[in-house]
């Protein structure tokens, strides 16, 4: 057979070709013409909903509404993110502990969890409690999913037409969400994760377990939980036997327990007792005629002391119980005995302390707000503050607000110093200008004081001298780059702190050495607990013993072993400089008559936060003030609020006891402390010391005249921790892409910025 020649192949190839190319292209152009036919259909089909005018309009509105809806919506999912990571398989069984705390003498001062107070069954609930509530709190509470659109617009209407405001925007499923889930800060992450939780909890439990959380976990004022305790506390009774007076007082307590707390105003509860019997008639719950007996017999409450709550205490202790419980220290025991350290007599003095300046200063200093933690030297956590009113707010400021602490958090910068090897407390400094990179911070007034000893830099507070000692730290660890050297000084600052008991994350700028940065009131106790400790970490902690049910022992605290934080010679260098504060410098007003006192005030930028975190060989205390919104105050420092209540807690704390020494401060200055307390004429036998019970009796007489002693040294005595007036300088710039610095004691900064 003949094979055909080359160019044969080549045409059948060529043809080939030809016809694919005309094949494809005819396919193309077919295609086309269809797709453009059944376009031109699909538009004639679609004329039927063009519209013009209005409803064009209308139209183009809904569209973009639901696109930017949709996308909204994706945005709300996001920010709830969080509190959805809080709604574990098992958290309802989370909250089941009771826990009852005692004080550190055996006395039962509280209990928090849902299980002492879950003894009444939801039917057993009388009917007119459930009525009060709902009227008051949420009328339509059977009728919406979490969020009630409609109700909170008639409570907007209600409250803005002047008739008293007595209604609620919020809905009961709302409400629990906070109790169970959130805290009650004022953001609108809060409220998006508690929009977002309220569905969440109707998905998951009935409208009438929802109902009885509620009744079981609402704080009422007097430090009871749930309105099983409140009506036994209120009106001695159960809560099964209430008349149509108290359910209606009781339902008024939900919003606001201590302004409307009978035993603290009854005019006051008795008027929002009226509103709730209106609300109930309204509503439609009971008749006109039906609430005439009330109104003519309100409710009277038993009579009972003030007692005192410490529920700022309770909640921090009952999260740590909670926190030991999850960690498997409590094994699987759900009931549960917690001794405390809590003293009585110190959280009084510290509530009356707080409660009586801001009272009377707190105009005077533009200030609604305080935070108080006082603890032993290794620890154990005595008494807490956590703001002016737990009623009003049990969001708690001592342990859960970040403040800036300004000159207050200078200590770590000295204790890197001298743990460094670099300083001691006679070394000398030299306060001139100083730099790292562009941001310049300087003394009040462009005015610096020369050459100096280390310690009375500190007791002057001076801001230069820590910026200075965190780039030699830098360049003592071989560092020459002096940006570089200032960076691994702050980072070292950092490192000792933490060691030292602050917990929260300290974020690392060039002005950090002088307090720009934020912390607890916690941690600061802690951190200046391992001055008074002897240099060992003083991590607080406010379970000494627990015991189960049965009574055994399961945990106890002095099983834990405490590391040594500082040397013993860091530790008697930095009591001995930050005694001369107290004795020489910005805090003369926390000075204690016979007692030696250190510790450290501190102000921030624009007089925002004003604290004195301060010692002595018995207690350690940290105090601040400030708003929750972070306003400023009226130039309020920390050598005069914080300084002056820190007294006032510690003097009578420091009554009939047996005063230790501050550790190493005695050995340099070569004379032991005199243990003595002050005597009140009468009161005390020669030679002899009151008891704690005596002094208790006695304290709040000695306490109101400090207090006015104490106000008037505030109206006539210029504060050395007072910032100079603004001079012809200028206002106060604040450093670009820098958190504020500190002018507490005395200084301004300027800058420009960072590299």
């Amino acid at each position: 057979m003949r094979l055909p020649s080359l160019q044969s192949l080549k045409t059948r190839l060529s043809r080939g070709a030809l016809a694919f190319d005309a094949w494809v292209n005819a396919g193309l152009y077919e295609g086309g013409h269809s797709t453009t036919e059944a376009y031109e259909r699909f538009q004639a089909r679609m004329q039927i909903f063009a519209f013009r005018g209005w409803k064009r309009v209308a139209l183009d509105l809904t569209s973009e509404g639901i696109t930017i809806g949709t996308a909204g919506a994706m945005l709300l999912l996001f920010l709830a993110q969080p509190a959805f990571n809080l709604t574990s398989d098992n958290w309802l069984k989370a909250q089941d502990l009771a826990v009852t705390f005692l004080d550190r003498y055996g006395t039962e001062v509280g209990r928090r969890g849902i299980k002492h107070d879950d003894s009444l069954k939801f039917d057993d609930f009388p009917e007119l409690m459930i009525k009060a509530l709902l009227s008051t709190e949420d009328r339509r509470f059977y009728e919406h999913y979490g969020i009630d659109p409609i109700g909170t617009a008639r409570a907007l209407v209600s409250n803005s037409s002047g008739k008293g405001g007595t209604q609620g925007g919020s809905t009961l499923t709302q409400q629990l969400a906070k109790n169970l889930f959130l805290s009650n800060e004022r953001s609108l992450e809060r409220k998006v994760n508690e929009a977002f939780l309220a569905f969440w909890l109707e998905s998951h439990l009935t409208k009438n377990q929802i109902l009885k959380l509620y009744l079981d976990r609402a704080y009422m004022g007097g430090g009871t939980f749930g309105a099983v305790a409140a009506a036994d506390y209120y009106f001695g009774k159960r809560l099964q036997d209430v008349t149509l007076a108290e359910a209606a007082m009781l339902a008024g307590l939900f919003k606001a327990p201590t302004k409307y707390s009978p035993n603290v105003n009854l005019p006051a509860a008795r008027g929002r007792a009226v509103d709730v019997l209106h609300n109930m008639v309204e509503a439609g719950f009971v008749t006109e005629g039906q609430i005439q007996t009330a109104l003519r017999n309100p409710a009277t409450p038993v009579t009972r002391t003030r007692d005192i709550t410490a529920d700022y205490y309770l909640d921090w202790a009952f999260n740590e119980v909670r926190r030991m419980a999850d960690a498997g220290k409590l094994r699987s025991d759900r009931v549960l005995t917690v001794k405390t350290p809590l003293d009585l007599s110190i959280q009084r003095s510290a509530d009356q302390a707080v409660e009586g300046m801001l009272r009377r200063l707190g105009d005077q200093y533009d200030v609604d707000e305080a935070g108080v933690v006082i603890l032993d030297p290794d620890g154990a956590l005595r008494a807490m503050v956590g703001g002016a009113d737990y009623g009003e707010s049990q969001f708690n400021r001592a342990t859960d607000a970040l403040r800036q602490p300004g000159s207050s958090f200078k200590p770590y910068v000295y204790a890197a110093a001298l743990a460094s090897g670099l300083y001691k407390p006679d070394s000398p400094v030299v306060d001139s200008p100083v730099c790292v990179g562009n941001w310049c911070p300087q003394n009040y007034g462009r005015s610096y004081s020369g050459r100096q000893p280390l310690w009375l830099a500190v007791a002057k507070s001076v801001n230069t001298i820590p910026i200075k000692i965190t780039t030699a730290i830098g360049k003592g660890m071989g560092i020459t780059h002096e940006w570089n050297a200032a960076k691994a000084g702050r980072a070292k600052v950092i490192q000792l702190a933490k060691a030292m008991g602050v917990t929260t994350p300290l974020t690392d700028t060039p002005s950090l050495p002088i307090g720009a940065t934020e912390v607890t009131v916690m941690d600061q106790a802690a951190g200046f607990a391992v001055f008074a400790n002897g240099g060992r970490l003083a991590k607080p902690y406010a379970a000494v013993e627990v015991k189960n049910s049965s009574g055994e022992v399961i945990y106890r605290h002095a099983d834990e072993k405490p590391v040594q934080v500082l040397s013993s010679q860091v530790t008697a260098d930095m009591n001995y400089m930050l005694n001369k504060v107290v004795e020489e410098g910005t805090a003369r007003k926390a000075q204690i008559e016979g007692v030696k006192v250190a510790g450290k005030t501190g102000t921030t930028n624009g007089y925002r936060d004003a604290w004195f975190v301060g010692y002595t060989g018995n207690y350690v205390g940290a105090v601040w003030y400030g708003n929750d919104d972070h306003s400023p105050t009226n130039k309020m420092t920390g050598g005069s609020l914080p300084a002056m209540t820190w007294h006032e807690i510690m003097a009578p704390a420091h009554q009939g006891i047996e005063l230790k020494p501050i550790p190493g401060l005695n050995d340099r200055k070569g004379s032991p402390q005199v243990a003595q307390a002050e005597t009140t004429g009468t009161a005390a036998s020669a030679g002899g010391r009151l008891s704690r019970r005596s002094f208790e009796v006695l304290s709040g007489l000695n306490g109101l005249f400090r207090s006015v002693e104490a106000e008037r040294s505030a109206a006539t005595q210029p504060g050395a921790d007072r910032p100079a007036r603004q001079g012809a300088l200028g206002t106060q710039r604040q450093v670009p892409g820098l958190a504020p610095v500190d002018v507490a004691e005395g200084a301004r900064a300027t800058g420009f910025g960072t590299p």
